[in-house]
């Protein structure tokens, strides 16, 4: 089940949150520096992640679960988000260069089908990068955050998983050795943390982050039952300090 995009909000928007975001994110800019004209999409809840990702991007769009809700995004401008189901993505084959994956794959009812969905939209050469809890981590037993909700995953399960999909690991990475305690003591240590829960403790960050590229040997067989892919209406409204016209929705 997945949670509500009220409380992934929330939480991103608390200084827990956005300590979270910001040393997940300087992980994903080491694997992904510069996407200047490419096709990028985030999946879950990646919006706090893309603005930095997307500088200089063709086209960046933010797909979110039905059973999670959607906001507007961006903020400002028009908007780039839609609810959809995973595994039935509004796309077409090979259409999409990057794809980001947050607080997606934990909580889908079939991480695999949502895998195989992927691996259609991306273009040959496309990847994927996925960010899930660590099982090991302590941010995978945090209920009061989005990581300790759902599903978490080893690298071994990851890599099977992904084989299973027709993708290939590239490179993995660990984010959030910082642990999970909202008291400004902790929080001014954050960086600190960070650096040395990374170097001496990798094994036990709160989140996995592994890149992965489409494997191109054999097609996956279309399912004739599946649902037709169709977007949905941006449902929840912006932060009140975002104001937009409605009509661009």
């Amino acid at each position: 089940m997945y949670l509500d995009v009220v409380d992934l909000r929330a939480f991103y928007a608390e200084r827990l949150g956005e300590i979270a975001g910001r040393l997940i994110g300087a992980r994903l800019k080491k694997h992904w520096p510069s996407l200047a004209g490419e096709q990028l999409l985030g999946i879950g809840y990646a919006t706090p992640y893309l603005d930095d990702l997307a500088d200089g991007a063709a086209r960046t769009i933010a797909f979110m679960p039905e059973g999670q809700g959607v906001v507007n995004w961006p903020p400002d401008g028009l908007n780039a988000a839609a609810l959809v189901a995973t595994d039935v993505l509004p796309l077409p084959d090979a259409s999409i260069e990057r794809v980001l994956v947050v607080h997606s794959l934990e909580v889908a009812d079939n991480p695999r089908e949502q895998l195989r969905e992927i691996w259609r939209v991306l273009a040959p050469g496309g990847r994927v990068i996925l960010v899930v809890p660590n099982r090991r981590g302590i941010w995978a037993w945090a209920e009061k955050t989005p990581f300790g909700y759902g599903r978490p995953f080893t690298r071994g399960q990851l890599t099977a998983l992904l084989r299973e999909a027709m993708f290939s690991p590239l490179g993995w990475s660990e984010a959030l050795c910082v642990p999970p305690i909202a008291r400004r003591p902790w929080l001014r240590t954050g960086a600190n943390w960070e650096r040395v829960g990374v170097t001496l403790w990798p094994a036990f960050a709160g989140v996995i982050l592994v890149e992965a590229t489409k494997q191109l040997y054999r097609a996956i067989p279309a399912d004739a039952t599946r649902r037709k892919p169709a977007f949905r209406p941006a449902l929840v409204a912006p932060p009140a300090a975002a104001t937009r016209d409605s009509s661009e929705d």
